[in-house]
C-alpha cells in the first residue's frame, strides 16, 4: 500500500524553493455546509508520525493527528460558506478557500503542492499532483486539517439545525439527509445551487 513521503517537497527545495506547502480541501460534494481548505508547511525535521490521506484514516486517528500537525507546522485554514458557494459556484469557492488558506499561513510559500489536476490561481507557484494526498506528506497533512476542521463545524451545525443529521453525514447526500430535507426543508446552511436543494425549492 502506498504511503505519502517527502520526495515532492525535497525535489522542490533542491530546485531552489524555500518554503513548500501542501494544500487540500474537504467538502466539495456535500449538499450543506462550507468548503474548507488547508495549507500546511511541514518542518522536515519534525514531521508527525502516521500522516496519510485523511480518507484512509479513522475519525479518531485524524483527531489525534490534528494538534501534532498544528504544533509542528505552519498551518493555514480557508473557509468558504454555503452562501458564497451559491454565489460563485463550487469550483471557484474551492479556489477561494485555498487562497484563504495560503493567506492565513504565518510564512508565505514559494510553491504549493495541490491535490488533484486543477491549479488554482495562488500568490505562489503551483504544482498539481493527482492523488497527492496519498503521495505527499504535506498534502496528506493538509487533508487531515481540512477534514477535521470541517467535521467539527458540521457537528456544531447539528446543534444549530437539529434534525438533519449533520453530525453523522457531515452534509453529504445520504438517504437520511434526503429524508430530513423532505420533511424539514432546507436550512440556511444548505447549498441552494446544488441540484437536490434547487429541486426542493422549485416545488
Amino acid at each position: 500500500m502506498q504511503h505519502p513521503d517527502f520526495s515532492f517537497e525535497l525535489s522542490a527545495l533542491k530546485r531552489g524553493h524555500t518554503l513548500v506547502c501542501g494544500i487540500d480541501e474537504a467538502g466539495r460534494g456535500p449538499w450543506a455546509g462550507p468548503v474548507v481548505a488547508s495549507a500546511v508547511i511541514l518542518d522536515q525535521n519534525n514531521i508527525p508520525v502516521g500522516l496519510n490521506d485523511s480518507k484512509k484514516l479513522t475519525h479518531e486517528k485524524r483527531e489525534a493527528l490534528f494538534n501534532p500537525i498544528v504544533d509542528s507546522s505552519h498551518v493555514g485554514i480557508g473557509i468558504v460558506s454555503a452562501a458564497e458557494i451559491d454565489d460563485i459556484n463550487i469550483l471557484q469557492a474551492t479556489y477561494l478557500a485555498m487562497n484563504r488558506a495560503v493567506e492565513n499561513l504565518k510564512a508565505q510559500p514559494t510553491l504549493a503542492l495541490i491535490d488533484g489536476n486543477r491549479a488554482p490561481p495562488l500568490s505562489c507557484k503551483v504544482e498539481t499532483i493527482i492523488r497527492g494526498d496519498a503521495k505527499s506528506l504535506s498534502i496528506a497533512a493538509a487533508s487531515i486539517i481540512a477534514k477535521v476542521t470541517r467535521d467539527r463545524m458540521l457537528i456544531e451545525m447539528e446543534n444549530l439545525y437539529p434534525g438533519y443529521g449533520f453530525a453523522i453525514h457531515k452534509g453529504y447526500g445520504t438517504a437520511k439527509h434526503a429524508a430530513a430535507l423532505a420533511q424539514l426543508g432546507p436550512c440556511l446552511e444548505h447549498r441552494k445551487s446544488f441540484k437536490p436543494i434547487k429541486a426542493l425549492l422549485s416545488n
